[in-house]
């Protein structure tokens, strides 16, 4: 299972962090991956972290703001958003093989 949160409301220019807490399987098992969906717009990948070498993957909109990174021994994978937009505006999702978790909720006003 995967639960995410941190979600909140924030400034233009503001700063949150998401957090993936997993449960039931080790985080080298396969990548996660951060998603989102803005109303009206389909779901759309944002980040991904590998199983194995840690290598990550952004979405050319968010490169250079937001940051995903893994705790192994908290079975926890993050996402650092720094400076964002209010097309950051979206539910966010994280993933990992055939798991979804539930979305936070992520509101940034102008």
């Amino acid at each position: 299972q995967l639960q995410a949160s941190g979600g909140g409301l924030v400034q233009s220019g503001g700063s949150l962090r998401l957090s993936c807490a997993t449960s039931g399987f080790s985080l080298n098992h396969f990548p996660i991956g951060w998603y989102r969906q803005a109303p009206g717009k389909e779901r759309e990948g944002v980040s991904c972290i590998s199983s194995n070498d840690g290598s990550t993957y952004y979405a050319d909109s968010v490169k250079g703001r937001f940051t995903i990174s893994r705790d192994n021994a908290k079975r926890t994978v993050y996402l650092q958003m720094n400076n964002l937009k209010p097309e950051d505006t979206a539910v966010y999702y994280c993933a990992g093989g055939t798991y979804w978790g539930q979305g936070t909720l992520v509101t940034v006003s102008s």
